[in-house]
C-alpha cells in the first residue's frame, strides 16, 4: 500500500471513530462555537475601536477650532501666579473658552509652548488656540477689567479697537474714528513721533493713517482721559517698541509703514515666530520678482468683512488694498501687528518660497517653490 493510502485511510479511521464517539463530537462543537465566539469579539473590539478611533479624531479636531467662531463675548479670566499649562487648561475650559483642556494641554505640548503669564485676560470663544496662547505669553492685566483698561489684541483693525475703547469708556467707537481720522490731530501726532509717523502720513490712498501704529497691549484709563489721550498713549507705546528697530528700518532701506504693513499680514497669516520669518521672505521674495503678495488678508480688508472663504469673485475687488491686483506693500498697514511680527519682519528667513498656504485654525503653514506644488497643497489641503 502507497504512503498516500495510508494517511488517507488513517484520516478517515479518525474521522469515523469521532463521528462514532459522542463525546468527541460534542467537543468538536464546542471548539466550532468557541472559535465563532472568539471570532465575534474580535470583530466587535476593530469596530469598537475604529468607532473610537474616528470619534477621538473628530472630538480632537473640533476641540482645535474655536469653540464659538461667531461669539462676540469677551470672558474675564484670571490666571493665578505660579499656574501650570494643566491649571490654566482647566480653567480655560471651566470658563468655556475653549472645549477640550486635555486637547489644549496636549497642543501646549507638542508646539513647545512656554512663558505663560499670570494676571486677568479677556478672552473670547471665538478665539483660536493661538490668540489664546499669544495672549498667555503676552502676560494680563494685574488687576481685573472693571472699565478702567482698554485691551487692544494683536491683529485688531483700527474699526476693531474704536470697539474696544467703546466698551471700556464712555466713547462711542464713531467718536474714536473721528478723532483718528482728523487731519490737525494726525500732524501733531507726527511732530511729537516723526520717526514713527512721517511714512504713514506721507502714504496716498489710506484708508486711516493710524492703522498699524496702535501697539496692542492693556491700556489704563480713567474717566477725565481725553480721547486724543488714549489715541495717543497706544501711538506712544508703538514708538517705544520701535526704537529697538529704527536703525534696523533704515539698513534695510525701508520705510516704518513698509514694515509695519507687511507686519500686518504676517501677523494675520502664522501664529509662531518660524513660520513668520518664513512667510516673511516669500513676501520679499515675491517683491523682488515683481509679482503680487497675494494675501487673503488684503482681499478682506479691501472688502471690510470677516469671511473663512475667500471666493475668486473676492480676489477682483477693485481696491488698491487688494494685493491680489495691486504690485507692492499696498497703501499701508491691514491691522495693528505684535512686536513678534514685527521683528519676523526684519529677520525674514533665507528661503526661495515664493507661494505659501496658511491653515490659520490649525495653525499650520505650507510652503512651496513652484506654483505646481503649491497647488498639489492646495488641492490636498484645501478642496473638498
Amino acid at each position: 500500500m502507497e504512503k498516500k493510502d495510508i494517511k488517507s485511510k488513517k484520516k478517515n479511521d479518525e474521522q469515523n471513530k469521532i463521528e462514532t464517539n459522542p463525546k468527541l463530537v460534542e467537543r468538536q462543537k464546542e471548539k466550532k462555537m468557541v472559535k465563532k465566539i472568539v471570532w465575534s469579539i474580535v470583530t466587535i473590539l476593530v469596530t469598537l475601536m475604529i468607532i473610537f478611533g474616528i470619534a477621538s479624531y473628530q472630538y480632537v479636531t473640533s476641540s482645535l477650532q474655536p469653540l464659538d467662531a461667531t461669539s462676540e463675548e469677551e470672558i474675564q479670566i484670571e490666571i493665578p501666579s505660579g499656574s501650570s499649562s494643566a491649571d490654566i487648561s482647566r480653567i480655560l475650559e471651566k470658563n468655556k473658552v475653549i472645549k477640550s483642556a486635555s486637547v489644549f494641554r496636549f497642543y501646549i505640548k507638542l508646539n513647545n509652548k512656554t512663558d505663560f503669564q499670570a494676571g486677568y485676560f479677556l478672552f473670547s470663544p471665538s478665539m483660536t488656540l493661538e490668540e489664546i496662547i499669544q495672549s498667555l505669553q503676552s502676560g494680563g492685566s494685574p488687576i481685573a477689567f472693571d472699565g478702567t483698561k482698554i485691551l487692544v489684541q494683536e491683529g485688531l483693525t483700527i474699526e476693531q479697537v474704536a470697539e474696544s475703547v467703546a466698551k471700556s469708556t464712555d466713547y462711542s467707537s464713531s467718536d474714536f474714528i473721528k478723532k483718528v481720522k482728523n487731519t490737525k490731530f494726525l500732524m501733531e501726532l507726527k511732530q511729537t513721533y516723526p520717526k514713527l509717523l512721517t511714512s504713514a502720513t506721507e502714504a496716498k490712498g489710506t484708508k486711516y493713517v493710524l492703522e498699524g501704529y496702535l501697539f496692542p497691549a492693556t491700556y489704563d484709563f480713567s474717566a477725565d482721559m481725553s480721547l486724543e489721550t488714549v489715541i495717543e498713549n497706544m501711538v506712544k507705546k508703538t514708538d517705544e517698541v520701535m526704537q529697538e528697530y529704527y536703525a534696523t528700518i533704515q539698513e534695510k532701506k525701508m520705510t516704518v509703514q513698509q514694515v509695519i504693513t507687511l507686519a500686518s499680514l504676517i501677523e494675520r497669516e502664522g501664529n509662531s515666530y518660524e513660520d513668520r520669518t518664513k512667510i516673511a521672505s516669500v513676501f520679499f521674495n515675491r517683491i523682488e520678482a515683481e509679482m503680487p503678495l497675494q494675501s487673503d488678508i488684503s482681499v478682506l480688508y479691501a472688502l471690510n468683512k470677516h469671511k473663512e472663504i475667500v471666493t475668486y469673485k473676492d480676489l477682483e475687488t477693485v481696491s488698491p488694498y487688494n494685493l491680489y491686483q495691486n504690485k507692492g506693500y499696498g497703501p499701508g498697514p491691514f491691522n495693528n501687528p505684535s512686536e513678534d511680527a514685527i521683528k519676523a519682519t526684519l529677520n525674514p528667513s533665507d528661503t526661495s518660497y515664493l507661494y505659501f498656504l496658511a491653515d490659520t485654525s490649525m495653525g499650520k503653514v505650507y510652503f512651496s517653490r513652484t506654483y505646481a506644488e503649491h497647488q498639489e497643497l492646495v488641492e490636498e489641503y484645501i478642496t473638498p
